[in-house]
This record gives C-alpha cells, sequence and structure tokens, in this order.
C-alpha cells in the first residue's frame, strides 16, 4: 500500500474514532439512571405487602391487593410511577386511582377498606424514611388526610389536606433511605398519609399511600381493623429483586415475562365521583370482588443533599429511553474502536 494511502486512512481511521466516540459517551451520559422507591416509615402500602410475601401474604387486605392486581405489583413495590408526570400530579391522576397512580397493575392498592396494615402514629416531631433504590435529586411532598376521612370510601385528592403538611428538596441519604424530619399535624383514628416524589432532574414522579393510625393504642375500632404493618428488610428487597420487572432489578420495560412498562400520564383528572370503580367495597365483598377481577384480568432540584453517601443523578428523560440510549452509545463506541482496528491492520498487511 502507498506511503499517501497509508497516511490517509490513518488520519481517516483517527477522524472517525475521535468523531464518534465523544458521541458515544455523550448518549452515555445523556442517559437517565432509573429512579425508584417507596415509603417505609410509616411504611407504604404496597412495600408492607410485599413484606408479607407476594404469593401469600398475611393480612386480608393485602390478600385482596394480590387478588385484584396480581402478585408483580408487589414485587415492583418501589415502581408506583408516572414517568412524564412533571409536577401536574393533581391533574394527571384521577380521584379513586391516588394509590396505583392510576396504574392498572398496581390497582389493588386502591382497594377502599379499613383493614389495611397501619403504621402508629403520634402527632409532633417524626423522623421519616424513604427507600430511595435509585436514588435521583427531588423533592418529597407528605399529605394526611382530613378530619373524618373514611378509609372505605375511594380516596380523593379532597380527602387530602390541601397543602402538604412536610415538604423536603434532596434530603439526606442514609444506607439507602431518604431520612427527613417534620411535624406531623394533630389527628385521631385512621388516616392515611400521601407521598409524591417528584423528581427534579426528570419529569418522572413516585407515590405511595401509607395508612396510619393515631394515638396511644389507637382509637377504638379504627385499632382493631389495623394489623401492624412492617417494612421490608434489605434481606427480603434482594430475594424478590429477581422477580421485580423494575428495569434495575433485572428486566427491561418490554421484559415478556411481565410485560412491564413505564407509567405514563393517567389523562386528565376526573371529578369527585369518576374513580368510585377504583376503591372496591371493604371486608369480605371487597375480597369477591378482587377475585373476580383476578379472574377477569391475571395483571425542582436544590443543593446536594447534606450526607449523602451515592451520587445524585442529573440527568433528564424517563427510564423507558434508559437501556435503549445505553446500549445504543456502547455499540457506537465498539464500532468505532473495531473500525479503527481493522484500518490499521489493513494498513499494516499492506505495507
Amino acid at each position: 500500500m502507498p506511503a499517501r494511502h497509508q497516511a490517509a486512512a490513518a488520519r481517516l481511521a483517527t477522524v472517525f474514532a475521535v468523531g464518534v466516540a465523544p458521541l458515544a459517551l455523550t448518549a452515555l451520559a445523556a442517559a437517565p439512571a432509573v429512579a425508584h422507591g417507596s415509603m417505609t416509615d410509616p411504611v407504604s402500602r404496597v412495600a408492607g405487602c410485599f413484606a408479607e410475601g407476594p404469593e401469600n401474604p398475611k393480612s386480608a387486605a393485602c390478600k385482596a391487593a394480590v387478588a385484584a392486581g396480581g402478585t408483580q405489583a408487589l414485587y415492583d413495590w418501589n415502581g408506583v410511577n408516572i414517568a412524564n408526570a412533571a409536577g401536574k400530579s393533581k391533574q394527571i391522576i384521577p380521584d379513586g386511582k391516588l394509590c396505583s397512580a392510576a396504574n392498572d397493575k398496581f390497582k389493588g392498592l386502591d382497594l377502599a377498606r379499613a383493614d389495611w396494615p397501619a403504621t402508629q402514629l403520634t402527632s409532633g416531631n417524626r423522623t421519616f424514611r424513604y427507600k430511595g433504590t435509585a436514588p435521583h435529586k427531588g423533592s418529597f411532598e407528605l399529605y394526611v388526610t382530613k378530619d373524618g376521612y373514611d378509609p372505605t370510601k375511594p380516596l380523593k385528592w379532597s380527602d387530602l389536606e390541601s397543602k402538604p403538611f412536610l415538604k423536603v428538596t434532596d434530603p439526606k441519604l442514609e444506607n439507602g433511605d431518604y431520612v427527613f424530619s417534620g411535624v406531623v399535624p394533630v389527628k385521631s383514628g385512621r388516616h392515611l398519609i400521601y407521598s409524591i416524589w417528584q423528581r427534579s432532574d426528570s419529569p418522572e414522579a413516585f407515590y405511595t399511600c401509607s395508612d396510619v393510625v393515631f394515638g396511644e393504642g389507637g382509637a377504638g375500632a379504627e385499632a382493631s381493623a389495623a394489623p401492624a404493618a412492617s417494612a421490608p428488610s434489605d434481606e427480603e428487597i434482594a430475594d424478590g429483586a429477581d422477580e421485580s420487572s423494575v428495569e434495575h432489578g433485572g428486566h427491561g420495560d418490554d421484559d415478556p415475562k411481565t410485560q412491564a412498562s413505564v407509567t405514563a400520564a393517567a389523562g386528565t383528572k376526573s371529578d369527585s365521583d369518576s374513580g368510585t370503580d377504583a376503591g372496591g367495597d371493604s371486608g369480605a365483598e371487597a375480597e369477591e370482588t378482587a377475585g373476580a377481577a383476578e379472574a377477569a384480568d391475571g395483571s425542582g432540584g436544590g443543593a446536594e443533599p447534606a450526607g449523602a453517601s451515592a451520587n445524585l443523578a442529573e440527568t433528564g428523560g424517563s427510564d423507558s429511553t434508559a437501556y435503549l440510549a445505553v446500549g445504543g452509545a456502547a455499540a457506537l463506541a465498539v464500532g468505532a474502536a473495531a473500525m479503527f482496528a481493522s484500518v490499521r491492520r489493513r494498513a499494516g498487511f499492506r505495507r
């Protein structure tokens, strides 16, 4: 091969490698890391039912949730999300579907009943914990139900106090838990705490419903109908990871086994009466209804948090594109390297 051709080939390979490799790295950097999590103190419905065991939960409420939506919802306990919420949760989640975020897979969490496992709670200062299985920048808002809340009726936005009693941005992360403190309002009897975790590096948001009972030893009928809720241990989380369909659990968004997908916006908010189908009935009647459903269905960023033990992603987008972007970028990088090596070998062989 003439020297001038060798030099031209070398220059072409260099330009290609130098030009394409940065593009590949840029694509890798732009790919959003997946975010998942759920409230563990006071424990959310879905996390508490997962801790009971998806295949054979102990409480009547968790059994009804499995009958309504299947076991996959519990294995995906940290994935009650809307990918493109963008701070519009109240507009896109209909009444009656707050606990599921209008995701049909989690519809069992919307069952309206007074015997959901609950956390004992007292008014005043309290520390909250939120398991962040994939940490990200964002804010947490916690709402509590109004006085007179009736757990046997589907949860509506109007059942919550109009403003969150606690809002925190980028709380500290300790051993995989977001930890933050606030003052719980004065309440009595059975209530519900609703959380919204809105990412600031993406439009994605996560949602939880935590059943609580206020007062020492509970309040009469509310206490007797409320088995104690427990959060899943790290060992239980690890043991259930193989069955999870969320991306970091080893399955993709289009996993053929679970048919998992990222939740899109739920549409416009309904009026107060539109969500009644999501709640179901209380007690044994709700379990019968849920059983029939199973037969028919079968499925603003702030400063870096103090004390954080993990880097918080600052990338945008939803997790539905993460692995496609990573895979495509990796292919570009490998292709560039292979072509560069091929040109060098041919030039050397023909020298």
